[in-house]
């Protein structure tokens, strides 16, 4: 391994958290990025090319600077709690055998974990989606190119893409894969195969947010009332490169979301509810925690605009838990506010206007990482209503 030092100027501590996530793809020989006083230390390969590796850091430097205004942080509600636990709640569940690590982001879950997002999730929907009489959706894990299009999740998120495909419907293909698989002594990192003479063109990706399906499945249709709302979970895939390695930033994570589609009014008072809604359950649940303004992390040169755009008309919210010790926070909740995008892209009318969108989002098991973070594995430290909560949950859903 190599070393290789880019010196930057980053006063802004929202730029150098944006520019270190997005300069793990810079160079897939990339293996560590350290942040310091004056640049970045980047861990790579022997073999890498430290000169491209720099001119494309100060390329992104450039990209994420150009507007800092954009990453002026509002903090909009806080719930301080002076929480119990402090411990490496990573490690000492990997000890415990309740997670295992089988690649970077990439994690078994057991018991009590498994409970616990179990719990986590009909909370949600009895506390939130159910108050709001949410219609209940369920949505594959895979969704279609032309489909993933629409959402522009191409042009604004390529990094995150991950594509299915599979082997020619042609028998020397085939009869060819499995030949050289066979010579390898079966399928390993190094089984040299031309997957590009292989592979079918991918017509579908794993899905990316709960929300694309519940959009694709309104398409073409005019909406009878003034709006509707949705609720679903399932399996989301993101990409990340380097970045797996942080706290709770999981490669493969399910997903949680109470979706709103309809009119402008009708969107933005049910999503301001449901805001109120997840104040009042982690206040209730006595979570360390803060909603702030926030933006996606857009990977493409128009970056600056788009990121701005978010922040300045409010368009999404972060509920971030404290992780106690690693003096860090991490985002378990968002709310949204897409304005008439998935509308006019899916065609989806209310009235005779393009719909607006906007979606309340959970990351089960960030969500539950967090939590047991800030309180432990006993539960006898855990909070009252949380406790009492659990221990009812379980009596009725365990027999």
């Amino acid at each position: 391994m190599a070393t290789t030092f880019v010196e930057l100027k980053v006063d802004n501590s929202e730029v150098l958290k944006q520019l270190v996530y997005a300069a793990f793809f810079v160079d897939e020989n990339i293996q560590d990025i350290q942040a310091g006083d004056n640049g970045l230390t980047i861990v790579h390969a022997d073999g890498a090319d430290a000169e491209k590796i720099t001119e494309q850091v100060h390329k992104l430097h450039r990209r994420f600077s150009n507007h800092e205004y954009a990453f002026k942080q509002e903090i909009y509600f806080e719930n301080r709690v002076d929480v119990p636990y402090r411990g490496p709640i990573i490690q000492e569940m990997a000890d415990q055998k309740i997670i295992k690590q089988l690649d970077p982001g990439v994690y078994i879950f057991r018991e009590p974990f498994t409970t616990l997002v179990r719990f986590l999730d009909d909370s949600i929907v009895r506390k939130i989606a159910n108050k709001f009489g949410a219609k209940h959706e369920y949505y594959p894990v895979v969704i279609n190119g032309s489909t993933l299009n629409k959402t522009n999740h191409f042009t604004s998120f390529p990094e995150h893409i991950q594509f299915v495909t599979h082997l020619r419907e042609d028998l020397s293909v085939i009869e060819a894969f499995s030949q050289a698989i066979k010579e390898a002594g079966g399928w390993n990192q190094d089984t040299r195969v031309d997957m590009n003479a292989s592979a079918a063109t991918p017509q579908y990706m794993i899905n990316p947010a709960t929300c694309y399906h519940c959009y694709e499945g309104m398409q073409d249709e005019t909406l009878e009332t003034e709006g509707t709302i949705v609720t679903a979970v399932s399996k989301c895939h993101r990409y990340e490169g380097g970045n797996h390695r942080d706290f709770g930033r999981l490669l493969d994570f399910t997903m949680r979301e109470v979706i709103f589609v309809g009119k402008p009014d009708f969107v933005k008072e049910n999503r301001l509810k449901s805001i109120e809604m997840l104040k009042g359950l982690v206040s209730e649940w006595e979570l360390d925690c803060h909603l702030e303004n926030a933006n996606d992390p857009f990977f493409t040169s128009d970056y600056e605009v788009k990121a701005s755009f978010q922040r300045q008309q409010e368009m999404k919210f972060e509920m971030r838990m404290s992780i106690p010790y690693l003096n860090t926070t991490i985002s378990v909740s968002s709310s949204n506010f897409h304005s008439n995008t998935f509308g006019n892209a899916f065609n989806i009318k209310a009235g005779k206007r393009p719909a607006v969108t906007g979606c309340l989002a959970f990351g089960l098991e960030r969500f539950i990482l967090a939590f047991l973070a800030q309180y432990g594995l006993d539960e006898s430290k855990w909070p009252a209503k949380f406790t009492s909560d659990y221990n009812e949950w379980k009596q009725t859903n365990e027999r």
